[in-house]
């Protein structure tokens, strides 16, 4: 796996995105916070904090912020903790004392995360914390068949355990970017790891033989989309934008083309070089595990104003979701091309503002 991006923080909270402030709403600290002032979870007195999850300002007031390491592949948490790309690195960054481990969903990427802190970490404390929604229980089984832990806390829906690392998680250590079952490099976390998404490929069946020479993938994740963009006759150049640095690695892999642009961003604020004539996108709609259509909607807003004024919009989304007064205020035309029972296919054209 390649290593997720650290990023050294000064825990300066000046992200005035109300998107970036979103995305970071559920990575919240309550239940160690909760543990941090009862004196029940030990941290070295001095030495650097690792913390894989992103940390807004004054998420941990009982931790000296000069003390943290934040380790995320998420370019909104560097974004929001002001930080240069000069300032991130692809791995942590020194002598690390102790970790906290705020686990995913995904329980390959928790136990690779697992792996790592206690690799980073040898001999130091291993603090993990999770939601029952998110495996938190069955994480804490597996690693009590390995080692003996520490102690325990419940609160808030969710558990937070603690043990001293060891070298007993060498099996769970990631493999690395690994073909899927459709032959394509990607890695434990990232979206739909295991293969193409159905509704990526309903898009894909959709799309036009020509799309002009210069396309747009927001949000393009590993790079299915911008793989099939290719193969339309006229490409000449794409922009793939993607805000997880994992997911971009694994698409670096997939679609290694001269004509891709590769972009570790937000994709409802990068700001283009050039307009697209045709933007292509299957835009998240979670935040967390909360669906959020707004998230989609900020996608819409955003492509409106990367296109040209002759430019279109082809997108795909489940669908419930109700993305049409959107786009009908931002596009003169908008049509559903149909996708079946759970997609829709949209396509848009004539933005009615185009800006820079």
């Amino acid at each position: 796996m390649p290593a997720a991006t650290s990023i050294r923080c000064n825990a300066r909270w000046n992200g005035n995105n109300p998107r970036v402030a979103l995305a970071l709403s559920d990575m919240t600290f309550d239940r160690i916070n909760h543990c941090l002032r009862h004196g029940a979870v030990p941290l070295p007195e001095s030495g650097t904090i690792a913390v894989f999850g992103g940390v807004p300002d004054g998420s941990l007031p009982a931790i000296a912020a000069d003390r943290l390491q934040i380790i995320s592949p998420n370019w909104m948490v560097h974004r929001a903790l002001g930080r240069s790309h000069a300032a991130t690195k692809t791995a942590p960054d020194g002598d690390i004392a102790a970790c906290i481990v705020q686990i995913p969903r995904a329980r390959a990427l928790a136990h690779a995360l697992i792996h790592q802190a206690a690799a980073l970490a040898p001999d130091g404390w291993i603090i993990v914390d999770g939601a029952k929604t998110d495996g938190v229980d069955s994480i804490l089984k597996a690693v009590k068949s390995r080692i003996e832990i520490d102690g325990t806390q419940s609160k808030a829906h969710g558990k937070v355990f603690w043990f001293r690392a060891a070298p007993v998680f060498d099996d769970w250590a990631s493999p690395g970017p690994t073909a899927n079952r459709d032959g394509y490099m990607t890695i434990e976390g990232v979206f739909s790891a295991d293969g193409i998404d159905p509704a990526s490929a309903a898009l894909v069946a959709a799309l036009p033989s020509k799309l002009g020479p210069h396309v747009t993938d927001l949000g393009g994740g590993w790079g299915y989309l911008t793989a099939e963009v290719l193969k339309r006759d006229g490409v000449t150049s794409v922009d793939l934008v993607e805000v997880d640095h994992n997911a971009l690695a694994c698409a670096r892999l997939n679609v290694a083309d001269d004509r891709v642009r590769f972009h570790w961003d937000d994709a409802t604020t990068w700001q283009a070089r050039q307009l697209a004539d045709t933007i292509v996108m299957n835009p998240p709609f979670h935040v967390g595990r909360s669906g959020d259509p707004g998230l989609g909607q900020a996608f819409i807003t955003h492509a409106a104003t990367c296109l040209k004024p002759t430019g279109q919009l082809w997108m795909v989304a489940n669908r419930h979701l109700p993305y049409e007064a959107t786009l009908e205020t931002l596009f003169g035309v908008v049509e559903d091309l149909g996708g079946g029972s759970k997609f829709k296919i949209l396509r848009a054209s004539k933005p009615k503002r185009t800006r820079r």
